[in-house]
């Protein structure tokens, strides 16, 4: 599974990590991880790359490879079940492109592999949150999909408000 950039591209393909991509991964994951602020740790990480090669798990990545084919981006992303549908979607967790390698069609790659991978997978819709003030993202975003009218809340175990 490879999707390859339009002419123009800095990024070459995108497939799936290998084991041999952890240090590189990781990296990138620490980088996304910084520009929401979350403070992952290692061990995060070491559990997160387990899940993405565990065949069981329900997470998978993609790996945005550059023209030498090191790793400059990523995706997480997981098939989730749409009760109402009567179907299965595909929700992408997280997104990022190292900044040395942005605007040279890199997310939309990703984004164009999950699409075709929800073909194969008669997944029917890809979704996927961000951030309000993601506006450099958002502008891609508006071009591939359609911005839902759904609000997002977390409501977290340990708080009993109004409940």
């Amino acid at each position: 599974m490879t999707a390859t950039p339009s002419s123009g591209d800095h990024a070459t393909r995108v497939r799936p990590p290998s084991l041999a991509d952890f240090e590189d991964w990781g990296r990138l994951y620490a980088a996304y991880a910084g520009f929401y602020g979350n403070d992952q740790t290692p061990a995060a990480r070491d559990l997160v790359w387990g899940w993405i090669h565990d065949p069981h798990h329900e997470v998978s990545a993609l790996l945005l490879l550059d023209e030498g084919g090191s790793p400059v981006g990523l995706a997480h992303y997981r098939p989730f079940a749409r009760p109402l549908a009567a179907g299965r979607g595909c929700y992408l967790e997280d997104l990022y492109v190292d900044p040395a390698h942005r605007g040279g069609g890199g997310a939309s790659a990703l984004l164009a592999e999950l699409r075709r991978l929800a073909r194969i997978n008669g997944w029917s819709v890809v979704r996927w949150i961000t951030a309000d003030d993601n506006y450099r993202a958002r502008s891609l975003y508006d071009r591939v999909a359609t911005r839902t009218g759904w609000i997002t809340y977390d409501m977290s175990p340990d708080d009993a408000v109004g409940v």
